[in-house]
């Protein structure tokens, strides 16, 4: 009997032990797992590093000029060739529109008319004038002066010779006023600064006045140049001076509008001054 429970005794006393093992690899095991799943300590992220703060850009700046500006102004057409576009802006010069022709940086000559305070008053205009067959399809454009932040005077005189010299080479007719009398010199010179907002005056007697007086050593790109071509001792002719002593002009009947130079003996002993309007 007492064997007998003996051996019972160590036979239980084993499976608790084999069962304890077990426990044991078990907890092992779980453990090794959750050490393998543990996420890894995360460095707490950087500090941010001050920089100075940015200055305010500044505003762009207006060019100052002692001509009206050009608000609005209506543009038609979309002609191939000098003639028609000066034909139809003389057709609505005799309806009482101050119009005058160009051509664009695509080429073609275009027309433009009047100038507006507001886009809503140059559209109205246009559709009255639309209703009246005076003109088709219209564009209203904003010629408006040059704002960059940093020296809109240059730009300004940079622009204004950059658009006087697409006319090089034109048989260039004021408006079509005087396509019978050949070139006009003051048309140009009035064209060229309403491309670029300026309303300068048409004929070149009154360019002359309104500008300010600039002695010729003082000259800058974008500035007018006057002559004396008729004989009387006044004012008579005009270009846009491009730097380097020249200028763009259109020199009369039967030529073309060029660049020539201020040393030239005609126009030398011709000069009777510049001017400057901004």
């Amino acid at each position: 009997m007492n064997s007998h429970f003996a051996h019972a005794f160590h036979l239980g006393l084993k499976r608790e032990i084999h069962a304890l093992r077990c426990l044991l690899v078990l907890l092992w095991i779980v453990a090794c797992m959750a050490a393998c799943t543990t996420p890894a300590p995360v460095s707490p992220p950087p500090r941010p590093v001050k920089s100075d703060p940015i200055p305010p850009q500044p505003e762009p700046k207006p060019v100052h000029s002692n001509l009206a500006t050009i608000a609005y102004t209506i543009q038609v057409g979309a002609f191939s060739s000098t003639e028609r576009a000066a034909r139809f802006a003389l057709t609505l010069k005799e309806h009482g529109l101050d119009a005058y022709y160009f051509i664009d940086a695509d080429g073609l000559y275009k027309v433009r008319f009047e100038r507006f305070p507001s886009k809503e008053t140059a559209r109205r205009r246009a559709q009255e004038l639309q209703s009246l067959g005076r003109i088709h399809g219209f564009y209203i454009v904003e010629p408006g002066l040059v704002r960059p932040k940093i020296n809109p005077h240059a730009a300004l005189r940079e622009n204004i010779v950059r658009t006087a010299k697409r006319f090089i080479g034109t048989p260039y007719r004021w408006g079509g006023e005087s396509a019978g009398r050949g070139f006009d010199c003051s048309g140009l010179t009035m064209t060229v600064y309403r491309l670029n907002g300026l309303d300068l005056p048409r004929n070149s007697r009154s360019q002359f006045r309104v500008g300010t007086p600039i002695r010729r050593a003082a000259l800058r790109m974008g500035d007018l140049v006057f002559f004396s071509t008729s004989g009387r001792k006044r004012v008579s002719h005009v270009g846009v001076y491009t730097g380097h002593g020249k200028f763009i002009h259109a020199p009369g009947r039967g030529k073309r509008i060029r660049t020539s130079s201020m040393t030239n003996g005609y126009f030398s002993r011709r000069y009777m001054g510049a001017r400057r309007y901004f």
